[in-house]
């Protein structure tokens, strides 16, 4: 809750199946008005009467495939139109494409979907978070995969084949997501909001079975959590004081180390110059 008993709004992408759908069961239940963003209508239907279910009225659900900008640009005029203020954004939006390949875009799918829609939406939505009662909240979704990743910060988004291997592809956007996290702390904390990144562990869900560290771990099934389990972080970032520190980056509700490629202040600045780019806005967006 805010102040005055008002009810936060927290817009979760990603928001159903997963542990985006683990956070907003959460957050509903604690009292929050959970907006849900989904690419499958009958996924987002069934996560809409989730939260229905703990909140006791159903959420407001938005139909979005953040491989196509422009349908970022048109779920963000809709949120904008709808929403005065947006107290929490969750960039939780992900993929780990069976192959590489472009956008209608040109990026690569992987890239743009674990990036670049949220850096677009993000800025799109900064007028709305700047609106927050409190200290507004930007919490992404990040990964171990990062350490992995190979990212030309200048050139983010280039389409396949420059990521050969969509593992490659998957670990350079969590790398990306982390330098946002970075850039995104020393740009939005002076304006009143607070970007934070988090690993969930390695969790059992559709997404998971995908990935490279779920393979590797597969013979050693106690390593894995479940959505709510690798929710919990999420849930904290997005409710807790202890949690409101700029570009942190936290898993098990404490701080934890990313490789020094992921938080790199310059690289920091140039990917989001990249990113600017490649998403249309101006090289001046997201400044007071």
């Amino acid at each position: 809750m805010t102040g005055m008993g008002q009810r936060r709004t927290v817009v979760v992408t990603g928001g159903s199946s997963g542990i985006g759908l683990a956070a907003a069961v959460a957050l509903a239940r604690a009292g929050d008005d959970v907006v849900l963003l989904g690419r499958q209508p009958a996924r987002l239907a069934h996560a809409a009467d989730r939260v229905a279910a703990v909140a006791g009225r159903p959420p407001r659900t938005y139909r979005a495939d953040f491989a196509r900008l422009a349908e970022v640009r048109e779920v963000a005029d809709r949120l904008r139109a709808d929403l005065p203020r947006i107290d929490v954004l969750v960039n939780n939006a992900g993929q780990l494409a069976a192959r590489t390949r472009a956008t209608v875009d040109g990026h690569d799918v992987t890239m743009q979907v674990n990036h670049l829609g949220g850096f677009l939406l993000t800025h799109l939505l900064l007028d709305r978070l700047r609106a927050a009662a409190g200290p507004a909240r930007v919490v992404t979704t990040g990964s171990l995969a990062e350490a992995w990743g190979w990212l030309d910060v200048d050139r983010p988004a280039a389409p396949a084949p420059r990521y050969r291997a969509r593992w490659l592809a998957y670990g350079a956007s969590k790398q990306a997501n982390l330098l946002f996290t970075v850039e995104a702390a020393r740009r939005f904390a002076p304006l009143g909001v607070v970007p934070t990144c988090f690993f969930p562990g390695l969790v059992r869900t559709r997404f998971g079975r995908g990935s490279p560290l779920f393979t590797l771990a597969r013979p050693v099934p106690l390593l894995f959590r479940t959505a709510e389990q690798g929710a919990d972080t999420l849930v904290w970032l997005a409710t807790a004081d202890d949690a409101l520190v700029p570009g942190g980056y936290f898993a098990f509700r404490a701080p934890f180390a990313a490789s020094p490629r992921s938080t790199d202040p310059d690289r920091a600045r140039r990917l989001w110059t990249a990113s600017l780019r490649a998403v249309g806005l101006p090289v001046t967006a997201g400044t007071a």
